[in-house]
């Protein structure tokens, strides 16, 4: 870590009385016994409709198929992959697993043959439950190139007919049986092994146990209470394999929401008017696009100017309410543009979206202005695979734009002599699976090492400002984090990925990847073809003025030393698909530094 010295500026959170005893069953079957007929989920139907899943109808869709899970064989802890999109059967599959006494291996809907491979044969997984046919034939290849002879490993299809064969697999298996096995689990067992996206190298397996989600649940439902309320409503469209989406799933289920399920993001904005949810949780890139996609439609319909004076407005407002409130004018400018800009994004959210909860990443603080102040408060925190999710967290009535908030209750954040984020406390994981040389490496005493670089405020708030293997140390010796200067690129409608770079150059400089779902129709609204290809698009000279500008705006807010000097427009898109970007969408910079070093050499000269 650079230094041997203790850490400095330590954060606690307050305390809570943790239940250390229950599991993540546990604590369903008190919701449920308090109020078995109460709507519990969401559920959509073939036809289309939603219909409500009440408490008593899940825990006996659960029991079912946990019953079958041990009639084909599973052991205590022994390992079961979970592989497809978000779905009402991914949930139920996951707590199946769970009464079962079982541990969950999560894969993405993305993860290739080779990570597929990977996992399988690291976690010893034993059984899979796969959304489609497709998903199954990727797993047995994975598992076929584990060295897994074929048919070894049972799977069942839950999008199809699974979940049915193991109910009729289970019939025999008695509640007392079932109850046996779900009683057997303690806090300190493990729930789930969780593997890391890896934007380096292999990745490793986060053994995160019963106690870990119970107990950060419960300091999240105490630190967050007003947007974790009972009777509110949450659709979850983010990956389950995420820990984030995942800690949400179980806190919605324990704190009395109603929780509710897409994966289909092409008619997201069809399921938000259907659902209509109190809250919803996203990445940064997501409430980008929400932005993004409504400037853009703005000003196709000529509205351009009115939007951004709205935009404008609403970033002023909110500011305003940390700097003793706005102004009468500012009220009456706010009134106007509510009338005809925010109450028209506030009706394509659902129209009772009162919070968005963001992680994975920094969300900048203009967007968050912005969301604020149109009636939408966006509560971001921050945390990793290996603090099962928050270890801080922005709340409405104490929050910081710019922050991620403070220490969960249980929970403390410190500040290394290197800079490095160091946590501790209940949602800090038990270690890398198999793996002691990377536990070990990870942990400074009691202190978890994050590899962010961040800062405590004297308030409090923790403030993240890049990732330590990503600072960027020039040959003059300036120490540049390339997040901040990322952050506002992609603020621009047309920027989907940029990258920062100038690690031992003399000056700074960015690779710009385009948005190619946002760049016909801003080509059209700015006098150029809609249709031009990537390739086309990234020597075209509106796209290049509009790029420099941006750079431009960046430049202003940094000094000359962390200043973008040159910028390339690179006619390529970042995706999973390509291997460029993780699973959480973060790039993977050493995959783009190698395929694109050509672009470098153009820029420095080499």
């Amino acid at each position: 870590m650079g230094s041997t010295t203790m850490p400095q500026t330590e954060t606690p959170g307050d305390g809570i009385d943790f239940r250390t005893g229950s599991s993540i069953t546990d604590v369903l079957l008190e919701r449920v016994r308090a109020e078995p007929s109460a709507p519990l989920m969401l559920r959509e139907t073939s036809r289309g409709e939603w219909e409500d899943v009440s408490g008593a109808q899940f825990v006996e869709d659960v029991t079912s198929v946990a019953k079958g899970l041990i009639a084909a064989g599973l052991e205590p802890e022994g390992s079961v992959a979970l592989f497809g999109a978000t779905s009402y059967e991914w949930t139920l599959c996951d707590y199946a697993v769970w009464f079962a006494g079982g541990v969950t291996v999560p894969f993405y809907d993305s993860s290739s043959r080779d990570q597929l491979a990977w996992m399988i044969e690291d976690a010893g997984v034993g059984f899979g439950l796969v959304h489609t046919r497709e998903h199954a034939d990727r797993a047995r290849s994975g598992a076929q190139d584990a060295g897994i002879a074929a048919g070894t490993v049972p799977v069942w299809v839950f999008g199809d007919d699974g979940l049915d064969e193991l109910r009729a697999l289970g019939a025999d298996i008695t509640d007392d049986e079932l109850e046996s096995r779900r009683s057997a689990v303690t806090a300190d067992t493990m729930a789930t092994l969780i593997y890391t996206s890896g934007t380096t190298g292999r990745s490793k397996g986060c053994v995160l146990t019963h106690g870990n989600f119970v107990q950060t649940v419960a300091a999240a439902q105490q630190h967050v209470p007003a947007v974790f309320a009972p009777g509110s409503v949450c659709l979850l469209f983010l990956p389950l394999a995420h820990v984030f989406a995942r800690f949400v799933q179980m806190l919605a289920i324990n704190v009395g929401s109603v929780l509710a399920h897409t994966s289909d993001l092409g008619r997201l904005t069809d399921t938000l008017s259907e659902v209509r949810p109190t809250y919803i949780l996203g990445v940064p890139r997501v409430f980008e696009k929400v932005f993004n996609s409504a400037r853009t439609k703005a000003e196709a319909e000529g509205k351009g100017r009115i939007f951004d004076a709205a935009q404008k407005t609403a970033v002023a407002y909110s500011r305003a309410l940390d700097e003793g409130g706005p102004s009468l004018s500012l009220k009456v400018q706010h009134a106007l543009f509510d009338k005809l800009v925010y109450g028209k994004l506030r009706t394509v959210m659902g129209g009772r979206l009162e919070y968005a909860v963001s992680g994975g990443g920094p969300l900048g603080e203009h967007l968050g202005h912005f969301y604020r102040g149109i009636g939408v408060n966006i509560i971001e925190g921050y945390g990793l695979t290996e603090t099962t999710a928050p270890i801080t967290v922005n709340i409405p009535d104490d929050a910081r734009m710019g922050s991620v908030g403070k220490p969960l209750p249980g929970c403390a954040v410190a500040i290394a002599p290197d800079g490095e984020v160091l946590a501790k406390g209940v949602s800090v994981f038990q270690g890398y699976w198999k793996n002691d040389e990377a536990t070990a490496d990870t942990f400074y005493d009691e202190w978890l090492r994050t590899g962010d670089i961040g800062e405590i405020d004297a308030d409090g708030f923790l403030r993240i400002t890049g990732r330590k293997k990503e600072l960027i140390v020039t040959s003059s010796g300036k120490n540049v984090a390339p997040a901040p200067l990322e952050d506002e690129l992609r603020r621009h409608p047309i920027i989907g990925q940029p990258m920062v770079v100038g690690d031992n150059r003399n000056f700074i400089a960015a690779l710009i990847f385009l948005d190619e779902e946002m760049l016909p129709s801003w080509l059209s609204n700015h006098g150029a073809h809609g249709e031009l290809s990537i390739e086309d698009a990234a020597t075209h000279p509106t796209v290049q003025k509009a790029v420099s500008k941006a750079v431009d705006r960046v430049n202003q807010k940094v000094s000359r030393a962390e200043s973008i000097r040159e910028f390339r427009i690179v006619p390529a898109t970042l995706s999973e698909e390509n291997g460029y970007l993780s699973a959480k969408q973060s790039v993977k910079r050493h995959v783009v530094f190698d395929d694109f070093s050509e672009v470098l050499d153009d820029i420095y000269g080499d």
